[in-house]
Order: C-alpha cells, then sequence, then structure tokens
C-alpha cells in the first residue's frame, strides 16, 4: 500500500516519524502548544519558518533532523547543517542533542548540547522554530 492511501494511524505503525500538512487535512489537530490528538507521546510543529503549520510526530527511539537526504526530518534551508540535531524518545521523555551543528540548536533561545524537552518548549534549528507538542501516547 502506497504512503498515499495509508491512514496517519498506519503511518505510525510503520514509519518512525512521519509528517501532517495541515492544509492536506490528514489528521485531527488540537492545540498546538498543549496536545495533538493521536497515540504518541511528543510531536514537533514548525511554529514559524519555512514549512510552518508542519508537524512531525516523534517515535520511540532516535530521530535525526537536518537538512540531508537520510534525516527523517528534512528542514531544507542552509542555515541547518546536515545532520543538525537528534530528537531521543524514551523512558525518560524527549530529549534533543545538537549534532556539533554549525549554528547550533537553541531551547527556549539558550544555545544547547543537549536539553530534555516538555510540551511548549521552543526549539530553533536554523531558521526553523519547532514547538513541542504532546499527545496521548
Amino acid at each position: 500500500m502506497a504512503d498515499e492511501q495509508r491512514t496517519p494511524d498506519e503511518l505510525n505503525d510503520v514509519e518512525k516519524t512521519v509528517f501532517y500538512d495541515p492544509e492536506a487535512g490528514t489528521a485531527e489537530v488540537g492545540e498546538v502548544v498543549g496536545k495533538i490528538e493521536g497515540a504518541f507521546r511528543y510531536a514537533l510543529v514548525v511554529e514559524r519558518g519555512p514549512r510552518a503549520g508542519l508537524t512531525y510526530v516523534l517515535g520511540e527511539g532516535e530521530t535525526v533532523a537536518g537538512r540531508s537526504d537520510d534525516v527523517e526530518i528534512f528542514l531544507g534551508d542552509v542555515t541547518v547543517s546536515r545532520r543538525h540535531a537528534r530528537f531521543v524518545v524514551d523512558d525518560r521523555g524527549l530529549t534533543v542533542e545538537d549534532l556539533r551543528s554549525t549554528n547550533g540548536t537553541y531551547v527556549n533561545a539558550e544555545r544547547h548540547d543537549k536539553a530534555h524537552l516538555q510540551p511548549g518548549d521552543e526549539v530553533i534549528i536554523g531558521k526553523f522554530h519547532l514547538v513541542v507538542a504532546g499527545g496521548h501516547g
């Protein structure tokens, strides 16, 4: 079955990271900074910058963000390193780790090499402002 024919829940069962495009209407969205409907623990909502409104649902384990073709979260802008940051969802919650990027990774306006994240936190990677949202998983 092609990804275009799968529901968001079916994609979550197969893919480690999926994205939601609000203009396509492929999933139901609640408050951006609070909770988003669905069976997952965390998501990243592009609040400002290129691709504003797009939501990336994070699965258990590691998810890499950057502008390389082989990352799970593609952030296509020269302000983003090829492998910029790693998000990790585990039994302790959600963390972000900068992968020695050129421009750094910022959490709530402060540069961090590694930080624990909570719903409502803002992660800045290049021109992308991502807000952490919590799910129901």
